[in-house]
């Protein structure tokens, strides 16, 4: 190398290293859903305050308009013994100085800077500037240039990250030089090898899934042995997991020449149905070279003391246990009107627009955990479709859905064109919502009595098909049938442009098949399971859906009755007849009703929910009966009002 080379080489050198922070390293495309994305930021002094600088991430796509989807305040941050600051995602190793969600960084092309100032000065959508800019990175993964990012950051080469063609387990880092090259990760440690070598600590628990009562082993081991005896503390308290919930130290201490270590954890059966909880290792780290390869690693406590229903599940159903709530004068206004004036009159209550509130689809996670919870099991959701118990914990975050459930809308947003916006991404509870009307569609998408809880792969072979098209997993046993039918039932009455028809359409804002539906609300009546679940999203939106109050009410808008006038009294309970019985119960060839005093609908089910016979009653003549020796569910209907017996048959 000759002198002037040199002395250009250690002159860009001095400029890139007299800057206070440099981003020294980036990995923006990793397998799967980017957990394992990183920055690396680096000092040229180490243990350096990064008080005064902010991270901003730019977004060069042509909807991103080269504008800010990121900031980060990095007052209170520190660089580590090497003058190294790596934010990463959650399944990065060795574990970050501060955690960022899962494809954070976007793909390219983008850009990375660091700016003196706060996040403040860096709203969503503030355009890339050179303004109080300290270092930037413009970087793209098989991408086309973005000229004007480059210059409005004063940059000029945008570095591909997928140059060698190995994208996923290759990073962007940043040579002694200032130059720019390709090659694999080396988070947490500097690109040229130099510095301090780090001593990496691996914590691993025994078991990732343990239930209350039994016990656990921590193991902590190191990448060397050690040169000094250290201590090394944690944590495992995480919201109602507390230390009255465990027995077992919470430090250990590895002496010198030993390189392993473990400790013993017991879990306290406190006979509370807590839930399922999560503990959350939590290690702080014990100071330099030390660094862990993870942090924050969670262990589910399967709790034992869950609670079991009095009502049934779908595939057990039982009826009239449960009771709906809301005011007793709820569906008056329905009163002595039909057709297309009952129908409006429906929507009035349901979209009343000041009273009924939508959340976030973020929120509906919490809700379906609540109104989709198992009867028998409080711990666990039931799936629709499957027609199974699921744990709440095993919600699905990652790419596999195979064992977690999910969101499904039983009308698919691609048929009725409502999607999700950015405020959709965070749950912000039961007492922040959004005020909504007949015309709000894009609600839909978070409107609780249209999702259900489901199996994650089923709900993806489910896709967007008609009901009709889809009956189910092979074997089921039609419980979710008549539960997704009042569903759609009432989001097509709840908004203007949501319908439900014959057949199959390829319009959007149309699903089918209504006659498939009205077969399916017919053989599977509404039970207990969707009115407690009625009652829990009506504490949430504030309406219910009047297809499960009044199954009837049905065939006034879409069966047999459409013209007819309805009828009920003014209460929302179910308007039940008084003190009817069944005799003989249990019985062989015949049964008789005692307390009809006029004619009624009798319709019998089996204990799945299929109509296994349907007829009329006059005052207390007798029915024969030509059934099979079983448990029924017998359906006595008289204008609109209804009750549910049960009947044994020898």
């Amino acid at each position: 190398m000759n002198k002037i080379t040199l002395l250009t080489l250690l002159f860009v050198s001095q400029i890139i290293f007299s800057q206070e922070v440099i981003i020294n390293e980036l990995d923006s495309d990793t397998p799967g859903l980017d957990t394992q994305e990183f920055i690396e930021l680096r000092t040229l002094s180490p243990n350096t305050s990064l008080d005064g600088y902010v991270l901003v991430l730019f977004n060069g796509s042509s909807s991103g308009g080269d504008s800010s989807y990121f900031a980060l305040s990095l007052d209170g941050f520190t660089t580590d013994f090497n003058g190294l600051f790596v934010l990463g995602g959650p399944e990065l190793v060795p574990s970050p100085n501060y955690n960022l969600p899962s494809n954070t960084i976007q793909n390219g092309a983008d850009a990375v800077a660091v700016y003196r100032g706060s996040e403040l000065d860096f709203p969503e959508e503030t355009l890339a500037t050179i303004d109080n800019l300290v270092d930037a990175l413009v970087y793209g993964t098989n991408d086309a240039t973005d000229q004007n990012l480059l210059n409005l950051l004063a940059q000029t080469e945008q570095i591909d990250e997928d140059l060698n063609n190995n994208k996923d387990n290759e990073s962007i880092q940043r040579n002694s030089d200032g130059s720019w090259s390709v090659g694999p990760p080396t988070p947490r440690e500097l690109n040229d090898g130099s510095g301090i070598t780090p001593v990496f600590i691996d914590v691993t628990p025994s078991t990732s899934l343990i239930d209350e009562g039994d016990s656990f082993v921590i193991d902590f081991s190191t990448s060397e042995p050690l040169t000094e005896t250290i201590t090394i503390n944690f944590s495992l308290v995480n919201g109602n997991f507390t230390e009255d919930d465990f027995n077992g130290s919470t430090s250990i201490t590895l002496s010198e020449g030993t390189s392993t270590g473990s400790v013993t954890i017991d879990l306290i059966d406190d006979n509370i149905d807590e839930g399922d909880e999560f503990i959350n290792i939590a290690v702080d780290i014990p100071g330099d070279p030390y660094i862990l390869n993870s942090n924050f690693i969670e262990v589910i406590v399967v709790d034992n003391d869950f609670i079991v229903a009095d009502w049934g599940t779908p595939t057990n159903p039982t009826f009239d246990v449960v009771n709906p709530t809301g005011p007793s004068n709820y569906f008056e206004n329905l009163n002595g009107k039909s057709g297309e004036v009952l129908k409006q009159a429906i929507q009035d209550i349901i979209a009343e627009e000041g009273v009924v509130k939508i959340h976030t689809y973020s929120d509906i996670i919490d809700i379906l955990k609540s109104a989709d919870q198992s009867p028998s099991n409080s711990n666990e959701v039931w799936l629709a479709y499957r027609e199974e118990s699921r744990p709440k914990y095993l919600y699905q975050l990652g790419s596999s859905g195979t064992g977690y459930w999910n969101r499904e809308h039983v009308y698919p947003r691609s048929r009725g064109g409502f999607y999700s916006i950015e405020e959709d991404e965070v749950a912000t509870g039961i007492n922040e919502w959004w005020e909504t009307n007949a015309d709000s569609l894009r609600h839909a998408n978070s409107d609780a009595h249209g999702l259900r809880a489901a199996d994650a792969n089923e709900n993806s072979s489910r896709g967007n098909q008609h009901f009709g098209e889809y009956t189910g997993p092979e074997g089921n046993q039609g419980s979710f049938k008549g539960d997704v039918a009042r569903a759609v039932f009432y989001l097509a009455i709840r908004y203007n442009d949501l319908s439900v028809v014959d057949g199959f359409p390829d319009i959007i804002g149309q699903l089918g098949d209504l006659q498939t539906l009205l077969q399916w609300h017919t053989e599977d009546p509404a039970d207990d399971y969707e009115m407690n679940r009625n009652n829990i999203v009506y504490t949430w939106q504030n309406n219910r859906n009047p297809f499960i109050d009044y199954p009837e009410l049905v065939d006034y808008i879409w069966g047999d009755k459409q013209g007819e006038t309805w009828n009920q009294s003014l209460s929302i309970n179910r308007n039940k007849f008084q003190d009817i019985s069944i005799y003989p119960n249990p019985a062989s060839n015949y049964i008789r009703f005692k307390g009809i005093t006029s004619s009624a609908d009798v319709e019998f089910y089996s204990i799945t929910g299929k109509k296994v016979l349907n007829t009329k009653i006059k005052s207390e003549n007798p029915i024969s009966l030509n059934l099979s020796s079983g448990v029924y569910l017998v359906r006595i209907i008289n204008d609109s009002k209804v009750v549910t017996k049960k009947l044994i048959v020898k």
